[in-house]
């Protein structure tokens, strides 16, 4: 629990990545036993495996500060990106591999991931997915079940922020983001029920663990949960980021929004089975157009445009950003309203390239390459305003 700070919401950042082979920029099958073992001599506990073998999975300390969280993202991907090099191998963050197949994928073997395959089976080979998780301190577990409930309709909004996964086994999708539907496989995912609070929660996990069906709070998936390893809220809707400003940017709008909700009981709409229905139908529409997406106020019930939803969020929360930070964190939610999301640039690439007469599988390899150059800083995102997404077939 050390550097976990209600007082000013400390927080920290997982990322999830693909592991890739340099020359063909496919998902590795296997990985040496000796890649983690690095890993963690340059950079620690902050390294761990994933449930298939080829990704692998990172955690920031507890921070205060934007600048440092961003640092040391930084660090991490430049220390599992070397120990990757010395074995040919690149990283890729993304919501989803542009051209893998999940048939090709190997779980890790390890007691708990052994026991989530045998329950999942073949969808556990379907999770060949990558995130952005952002805890955010609450130590009191009343208020971190009060405030899971109180932040779901803001949840599709750090979704439009993170679409990243425009692309599924070599097809292009349609959406902005395929990660949450295949995600929506595996039980205990999604958005979460409307709990009245922690005693209501309680009963529900003592109910799914005295009933044999999970052991413990870990095997619970939602979009946003209170975690079981921290005492935290955990924000779990976001896909990976492929640029790491995006990723603080997206960790700095959820830290203010649940400073908001915790000091302001009356701000926000009152979440009720309608809200949740609402909320549901805007994530999809969000995955579907991300930032260019069209969804339902939640309060008024009439269309609202996400990038004004966006926009009037970031007001509203601006004097909680300086509260317990800087304003000028919240800027890097407006570059992203500014310059697009990965899903923009991986679709953009791909256009491009199909334009050349190149075929799908060099598109998509140009994608893979361009996705693993982002990750470590080359060639970003923010080259260019991109108002609009253009979804390529």
């Amino acid at each position: 629990m050390e550097g976990w700070m209600a007082s000013d919401y400390t927080f920290g950042i997982e990322e999830e990545f693909f592991v890739v082979d340099a020359a063909t920029m496919n998902s590795v099958r296997t990985l040496p036993p000796q890649f983690l073992t690095r890993c963690r001599d340059r950079l620690g506990d902050r390294v761990s495996l994933e449930l298939l073998q080829s990704q692998i999975e990172t955690q920031t300390v507890p921070h205060r500060h934007a600048a440092d969280a961003l640092a040391e993202l930084k660090e991490l991907r430049d220390g599992v990106g070397d120990v990757a090099d010395g074995f040919g191998f690149r990283l890729i963050a993304a919501g989803t591999h542009p051209f893998a197949e999940w048939q090709a994928q190997r779980h890790t073997e390890r007691a708990r991931y052994r026991m989530v395959m045998n329950d999942l089976q073949m969808l556990g080979y379907r999770n060949l997915l990558c995130g952005t998780h952002v805890h955010v301190a609450l130590p009191d577990p009343e208020r971190r079940v009060t405030l899971m409930t109180r932040t779901m309709p803001y949840l599709p909004l750090f979704l439009a922020l993170s679409t990243s996964s425009p692309f599924w086994c070599g097809k292009s999708t349609g959406l902005l983001s395929y990660r949450p539907a295949a995600y929506d496989e595996l039980p205990r995912t999604g958005l979460p029920p409307v709990f009245l609070g922690d005693e209501d929660y309680r009963a529900y996990l003592d109910s799914m663990t005295a009933g044999g069906v999970i052991p413990d709070a870990s095997y619970i998936w939602w979009s946003i949960r209170p975690s079981m390893a921290h005492p935290t809220l955990e924000l779990r809707i976001a896909d990976a980021c492929t640029v790491p400003e995006d990723a603080v940017a997206i960790a700095m709008l959820f830290r203010a929004l649940v400073a908001r909700l915790d000091r302001d009981p009356d701000y926000g709409v009152p979440v009720d089975a309608v809200v949740r229905a609402i909320t549901e139908e805007n994530r999809w529409r969000i995955q579907r157009g991300g930032l260019d997406a069209r969804i339902v106020d939640p309060a008024s019930r009439t269309p609202l445009l996400v990038r004004l939803a966006i926009r009037r969020l970031v007001k509203d929360l601006m004097p909680d950003a300086r509260r317990i930070g800087r304003a000028e964190d919240l800027d890097g939610v407006k570059a992203i309203l500014d310059f697009g999301t990965s899903a923009h640039r991986q679709l953009e690439v791909f256009g491009n390239a199909r334009e050349a007469d190149q075929t799908r599988e060099e598109a998509l390899y140009r994608v893979a390459t361009w996705l693993a150059r982002a990750t470590i800083g080359v060639g970003g995102i923010a080259t260019a305003p991109m108002p609009h997404a253009a979804v390529m077939h």
